[in-house]
């Protein structure tokens, strides 16, 4: 009975300690209490108390219906990484379909998780194009890697080949009132020149004579 108070007592000293966090790996824990044992998360899993979202990658159960969760998590299991394309057009209001993946982009090859949050997605993207993101809050108290509108709009555009046409590019359902009052269309030419790309020139051009801003 003593051994097992001792167990709740030292998750409870941890749960006191990184609660705020939400969502934590390995290491982050190592550079607070060095000697921690990483047996206690496997425990703890099993118990129900933390969920393992990724190899080394673990969450409080509490914290995962947290407005925002699925956002910290995707900066965290794949870094660097930053939301963008359909996830932070959803969320900058773009695009008014609710959106089942978590997407992002990363310098790092293009992969997939799926874990009791749901599906992550990430599209590789040359180091010389990560940029163009912000800090943004959250209800918790942690910040998210977000695209800005006009930047996860470009990085949709470059990772997208298949958009040819103006009826291809109409069907991505911009909202028309974002697009007239609040997508800035001066950064988004900053923005362009840096890309360097022919292909993303000719799909940005698409874009603007449907939303009659050419």
């Amino acid at each position: 009975m003593q051994r097992f108070r001792n167990k709740i007592v030292k998750y409870l000293d941890f749960h006191r300690t990184f609660s705020k966090l939400g969502c934590f790996d390995v290491n982050q824990v190592r550079m607070v209490q060095p000697d921690f044992d990483r047996t206690a998360l496997t425990r703890w899993v099993s118990n129900g108390y933390v969920v393992q979202l990724k190899n080394g990658i673990y969450a409080f159960k509490e914290w995962l219906s947290q407005p925002g969760a699925d956002m910290i998590a995707a900066n965290l299991m794949y870094r660097p990484s930053y939301i963008s394309l359909y996830s932070a057009l959803a969320h900058h209001g773009m695009i008014p379909e609710f959106v089942a993946h978590t997407t992002s982009v990363s310098t790092l090859k293009t992969t997939s998780f799926n874990n009791v949050i749901g599906t992550f997605d990430y599209r590789h993207i040359k180091a010389e194009l990560f940029w163009g993101y912000q800090l943004i809050d959250c209800t918790f108290p942690r910040k998210i890697l977000m695209a800005l509108p006009e930047k996860a709009i470009l990085d949709l555009l470059y990772l997208s080949p298949n958009l040819k046409s103006e009826h291809d590019v109409f069907q991505l359902r911009l909202d028309e009132d974002f697009m007239a009052e609040d997508f800035d269309f001066d950064r988004a030419h900053q923005f362009l020149d840096r890309f360097s790309s022919k292909a993303l020139n000719r799909r940005f051009a698409l874009l603007q004579k449907i939303y009659n801003n050419d």
